[in-house]
């Protein structure tokens, strides 16, 4: 019995000398992949206003032409439109959440063909249609039954991205 728990004490010291080094070093090739992966793919480049970032991946070719195309090239980028508004923890997660999933897809060829808008991001292309136009809007909703918002991209989900 006696030899049986110095047996287990002297494997549980042994698990433990490697256990650190080597969790330390996988955490360190996860890290240093990151950082890798955030630099080769320009990944500052998204935490700006230039409409250009967006057309980096090949994947957005097709809307950032519709964008250049259309009459929102003017007054606004792909932030104004696709980045919450006056809150910048609220922007920094949008940011983290969409770079973490464009980069996933991007790194494992998972686009599909026809590009969909995600609920989450729907709401946020909403709240900034509000927030440039929420006189017009306003207006609308007055026509409407009492309690019955309106969906912008419902009617205009071609707006931004004309083709």
């Amino acid at each position: 019995m006696a030899a049986n728990l110095s047996t287990r004490a002297t494997l549980a010291r042994r698990v433990r000398r490697w256990f650190l080094p080597i969790v330390g070093v996988l955490v360190g090739v996860l890290v240093g992949l990151s950082f890798f992966t955030f630099g080769y793919a320009n990944g500052s480049a998204y935490f700006g206003k230039d409409p250009q970032a967006c057309a980096q991946c090949h994947s957005m070719n097709d809307q950032f032409t519709a964008w250049s195309n259309g009459g929102h090239r003017h007054v606004a980028t792909c932030q104004d439109c696709h980045a919450p508004h006056d809150d910048p923890v609220a922007w920094a997660l949008d940011e983290a959440d969409n770079g973490f999933w464009h980069s996933l897809k991007f790194t494992f060829g998972a686009y599909p063909q026809n590009i969909k808008i995600r609920e989450k991001n729907r709401e946020v292309v909403q709240e900034a249609c509000l927030y440039c136009h929420k006189e017009v809007v306003s207006r609308t909703e007055m026509s409407r039954p009492h309690g019955e918002g309106v969906s912008c991209l419902q009617c205009h989900s071609e707006v931004g991205h004309e083709r």
